[in-house]
């Protein structure tokens, strides 16, 4: 009798945040279409809060599931996360470590062989587990290819290298890149004193030793970036843009059937994420500058959280100005609650996008050809708005105070708008333009052939030979 030979498995070790998570599984789904002779199996740490982000990820979770694909969610035993630490960067990088005895005997419990270890930017402390185990490893990269090679380029610097980019004007300098200015630079980064520098510079240092990196871009969105990482000892897969459509949401959601009525490219449409909110002061000043502008808005508006990072749903009668939802209703929606992000770019009635500059968010704006406003608010999102404005041209570059938490004046914000939205604005048509080209160049790339497509086929047969 024939011997059966068991599927070769991959495991991938993501952080626990959705904007990680998801795109790895994503990523994930589509490693099936190229063999669906693998197996797929995600280890998966406690959300060390049961915040909002935990209820993104399960809904996600439980989707994927109901799919049938081979893909599988183990959940890791928990630990004690580390209580001394500082900045999300640390947290997230101590974290994982404490998980390690638990990943290197969930992958040496595996009753199939087990090809690859897909790793989180975040988690290169699993390079040590799968050398142990003899398995390759690969990192997976949520965010774009000019953060990449920033981080690639930071252990190149010298060690007494003292930068501090909030109390400079220098720029930093990346061969290839056009200069980066210092109020660019990614939060984590904007100092070599602070804690996350140097955990950029180890994890970055960690990269070197596995067989490469996926990236959720491509040379098409990023072409400077990609040309830049050319001699790059590593291999780098760029995958993107890999975007989760996830289930349909129904058509008489609030938001869509209000943009059902509205005129076509005729709305902007502002949201913030997972962790946008704001304080009274600056919901007074978007307030004003929205309701001067005279464009048609969607604006969801959510509330600080009490004790947690995230924002809940909102009290507009608190939160807004008195008489704001009456003056404005003609033309405007304000919504207290989570929205259908992508169903909403996807609607004709939407012109442009405010947004904060997440990444994930970003490759939803441009692969449904909406121009942007950033708001950049956290993380890489600066260095995100920077290469949208300066690099990609598809956004409409807006004033704000960054070393006044991010603050935006009413007036600039109105004007920012006008600048998108007017039929007259000559930057509002060249980025409106722009962010079309994209779009066909971001569905050319992951289309049979395209760029993205064939580079993903490569990695999935490195993957399983």
């Amino acid at each position: 009798m024939e011997k059966q030979v068991k599927q070769p498995c991959i495991f991938f070790l993501p952080v626990y945040a959705p904007g990680h998570l998801i795109p790895m599984v994503e990523f994930a789904k589509r490693l099936l279409q190229c063999n669906s002779f693998m197996s797929i199996t995600f280890l998966l740490m406690h959300p060390p809060n049961h915040a909002a982000t935990s209820t993104i990820s399960s809904s996600y979770l439980q989707s994927t599931q109901a799919l049938g694909l081979p893909i599988h969610f183990h959940q890791l035993p928990s630990v004690d996360p580390p209580v001394v630490f500082d900045g999300p960067e640390e947290f997230n990088s101590l974290y994982t470590q404490l998980h390690m005895p638990h990943v290197k005997a969930a992958i040496s419990a595996s009753p199939s062989p087990v090809s690859v270890l897909v790793l989180d930017l975040f988690s290169t402390a699993a390079i040590d587990v799968a050398k142990e185990l003899s398995i390759p490893s690969y990192i997976y990269f949520t965010s774009t290819i000019t953060f990449l090679a920033m981080m690639l380029h930071l252990p190149k610097l010298p060690l007494d290298t003292d930068l501090d980019f909030g109390e400079t004007e220098q720029n930093l300098c990346i061969p290839g890149i056009a200069p980066i200015p210092a109020l660019s630079m990614p939060k984590p980064l904007m100092s070599s004193k602070l804690s996350s520098f140097r955990w950029f510079v180890h994890h970055a240092r960690r990269y070197t030793e596995t067989e490469g990196i996926i990236i959720n871009s491509n040379s098409d969105i990023e072409p400077k970036a990609m040309a830049a990482l050319a001699d790059s000892k590593l291999e780098i897969f760029p995958v993107g843009p890999i975007i989760s459509f996830g289930e349909s949401v129904s058509k008489e959601h609030g938001c869509l059937t209000w943009l059902d009525k509205q005129p076509a490219k005729s709305v902007v449409f502002l949201c913030f994420g997972s962790r946008g909110a704001f304080d009274p002061q600056q919901v007074d000043e978007m307030a004003a500058g929205l309701e001067r502008s005279g464009c048609r808005f969607l604006w969801v508006l959510r509330a600080p959280g009490r004790g947690i990072k995230y924002p809940t749903d909102a009290n507009l009668e608190e939160l807004l100005p008195e008489g704001y939802l009456e003056r404005t209703k003609e033309r405007a929606l304000v919504w207290p609650s989570r929205v259908p992000q992508k169903e909403i770019l996807a609607h004709p009635a939407v012109g442009g996008f405010v947004t904060h500059c997440g990444w994930n968010s970003i490759l939803e704006s441009l692969w449904f050809g909406v121009p942007m406003i950033p708001w950049p608010l956290y993380a890489e999102q600066h260095l995100n708005a920077f290469e949208m404005v300066s690099e990609m041209e598809v956004a409409v570059d807006m004033k704000m105070d960054r070393k006044k938490d991010n603050f935006v004046k009413g007036d600039d914000l109105e004007q920012a708008v006008r600048c998108l939205m007017e039929e007259g604005s000559g930057v509002g048509r060249r980025v409106r333009d722009n962010a079309e080209r994209m779009k066909a160049s971001c569905r050319k790339a992951v289309e049979q052939g395209g760029s993205s497509y064939l580079s993903l086929q490569r990695v999935a047969e490195k993957m399983v030979n």
